[in-house]
């Protein structure tokens, strides 16, 4: 017992101050939701997919690696490589969003035409152009892969805490304090990135955006950026 309460004290610990601590496991849902407009429910759904799939493929690495006898030092570095991919990753997705949502914002910019009326007068029409092409069609909807690039993302991203985690008990063959190492640290990690983006979800609905709303993607786009290069060279 006293064992199994140190494995979910450390675990909980461990997941909180990781999740915490890393900007990248809440600042894309959360730009991404204010720029696309998510609802709370979409929003919801799609962080606890991606953090599914975080701690999930650092598990499934941690038991190939305990099964194959692979040493510690050996599964570090699968994960510090699967760090450096997926905060590359990012790079690529935030930099691309980030043109994608100037070029956005270029083409929803009001502006004036002159149209010429058979009575000769040339009244000026202000609009702009940021719905053009797009009508809606029955039975057809528009495809959304921003929630399952995000997903593929957080695959790649290593919990490089959780290896120890699993080693512990697997040395001492105990499976239900690997069970609960995992099941503890899987659940705080998704809830605290559950509970950052709702609560700063909400903060960024409140903030006045101005003329800056148009570049709501764009910046959106940066951020994520500016988390994958956090990432890579300031080891967060």
């Amino acid at each position: 017992m006293q064992e199994l309460t140190v494995i979910t004290i450390t675990a909980a610990s461990i997941g909180l101050f990781h999740t915490l601590l890393g900007p990248d496991h809440y600042l894309p849902f959360i730009v991404m939701a204010q720029a696309r407009k998510w609802s709370l429910v979409k929003t919801t759904w799609i962080t606890v997919l991606c953090g599914t799939g975080h701690v999930m493929s650092s598990v499934i690495l941690g038991i190939i690696g305990i099964a194959l006898g692979i040493s510690i030092n050996k599964l570090g570095a699968i994960e510090s490589f699967r760090g450096g991919l997926a905060a590359w990753l990012l790079i690529a997705f935030g930099a691309g969003y980030f043109v994608w949502g100037l070029c956005r914002a270029r083409k929803s910019r009001p502006h004036i035409h002159w149209h010429a009326h058979g009575d000769t007068s040339m009244p000026i029409h202000k609009h702009t152009h940021s719905k053009e092409h797009l009508h809606a069609h029955k039975g057809e909807r528009e495809k959304n892969l921003t929630p399952w690039i995000l997903f593929t993302i957080f695959v790649f991203g290593p919990c490089e805490a959780l290896i120890p985690l699993l080693m512990y008990p697997a040395a001492k063959s105990n499976i239900f304090g690997l069970v609960l190492a995992v099941g503890v640290f899987g659940s705080v990690t998704i809830m605290t990135m559950l509970g950052i983006v709702i609560l700063l979800s909400f903060g960024a609905k409140l903030l006045p955006m101005g003329r800056l709303e148009q570049y709501t993607h764009a910046l959106a786009g940066a951020t994520i950026c500016l988390c994958g290069i956090a990432i890579l060279f300031l080891g967060l």
